[in-house]
């Protein structure tokens, strides 16, 4: 019986909580990963993320610890190109997987690579990075891919992306969609929605209709736009727009922004969330909505999906690939076309309806089991291409 293939995964960007979408990928894939036949996955973290007692790297994953505080952008680029080649040799890998877009360049050594790209916002939306952080993608992006046998890319979207941005041949890249998870109320993982009462009390929500969006307050997400679309809106029709997640020194330019359409009175930015607290808004919002201007892939949109909300995208980049033909797309640069979606939706129940089944129909198109396996196929074409 042949030995299991030994992937050296590249976790060292990963700090708990403070990483985003590539988080989530990391911790879904990785058991998956791990319950392959002929895949031994080894994490190599750094510090801070070891000391993660309950994450996958300190449970079905076995990992090993770089030296280095990923909170400092310098470590971080110095333990991909020193620790990971190093630690992976030292482990007997076959192959080093980087999970974050970013990895060690030719010139670091060490085995194979396989580098996932999640977007190139420094090439299609350079706002979406603050200061030297787009500088560095600009840099540290096209190097990881460019050491890579193999590619795999979010999105079909993506992978055109690498191919006109980063001059990879398009037969390199392989498209590995993302998945997403809806906690259990119980059990292992389990997660109890707070009240909707509690929720509506403690945000200032009063009884009017909910839009969430789960865009991060970014100048690429397109919040402005959302906010003059709901400006457009008559007041006795304007629903309450909830916008959670972490502060960003963007969020000034949006109050603003609300303050000069006259629209703060209807938009909440709650700051980062409990995960009860987010079930809670996605089980009383009337609708989801969407409007970034780029994604790489676009989990809140397939979020929605899986939890029957019906909602509206941008129809840019990949969301009109997750999105399928389960939610309304707009153009995201027509805040008219962005209110009538609104609109649409908050207005007629039976279209909601629709889009719920169909959104669960589509969310149901993507799992973390077929990512893993797909990851696997892409390690084989790696290692063949020797």
């Amino acid at each position: 019986m042949p030995s299991p293939l030994r992937v050296a995964l590249n976790l060292i960007f990963l700090v708990p909580g403070e990483t985003g979408g590539m988080e989530v990928y990391a911790r879904e894939l990785l058991p998956r990963l791990a319950a392959l036949d002929g895949v031994e996955p080894v994490a190599i973290v750094n510090r801070v993320a070891a000391e993660d007692r309950d994450a996958p790297w300190n449970g079905p994953v076995r990992s090993v610890v770089a030296d280095v505080d990923a909170r400092d952008r310098k470590q971080w680029v110095w333990g991909e190109q020193r620790h990971v080649p190093r630690l992976a040799a030292a482990e007997g890998a076959d192959l080093i997987h980087s999970l974050a877009s970013t990895g060690p360049g030719r010139l670091a050594g060490g085995p194979p690579r396989v580098t996932t790209v999640h977007d190139l916002h420094y090439a299609v939306a350079p706002e979406a990075h603050f200061g030297l952080r787009g500088l560095g993608m600009r840099l540290l992006v096209p190097a990881a891919v460019r050491a890579s046998r193999r590619v795999i890319a979010d999105s079909r979207a993506t992978k055109d992306d690498v191919v006109r941005f980063i001059g990879t041949a398009a037969e390199q890249v392989d498209v590995v969609h993302l998945a997403t998870t809806v906690p259990p109320r119980e059990g292992v993982g389990a997660v109890v929605p707070t009240a909707e009462d509690e929720l509506r009390r403690r945000l200032g929500l009063g009884d009017r209709p909910v839009l969430l969006s789960m865009a991060a307050k970014r100048p690429h997400k397109n919040v402005e736009g959302l906010i003059d679309a709901l400006a457009r809106i008559p007041p006795e029709r304007r629903p309450l727009l909830v916008v959670p997640g972490y502060v960003t020194e963007h969020e000034p330019v949006l109050l603003r922004r609300a303050a000069a359409r006259n629209v703060g009175e209807a938009i909440r930015f709650p700051g980062w969330l409990s995960r009860a607290d987010v079930e809670g808004l996605w089980r009383l919002a009337t609708a989801h909505v969407f409007p970034s201007f780029y994604e790489g892939f676009g989990l809140p949109v397939l979020e929605a999906l899986a939890r029957g909300v019906p909602g509206a995208c941008s129809d840019r980049a990949s969301l009109p690939e997750v999105a399928g033909d389960a939610t309304l797309l707009f153009d995201p640069a027509d805040p008219g076309a962005i209110a009538a979606a609104i609109d649409r939706l908050l207005g007629d129940e039976p279209l909601r309806e629709r889009l719920r089944i169909a959104g669960l129909a589509q969310a149901a198109t993507f799992s973390w089991e077929r990512a893993a396996e797909e990851t696997a196929r892409s390690y084989e074409r790696a290692l063949g291409a020797a």
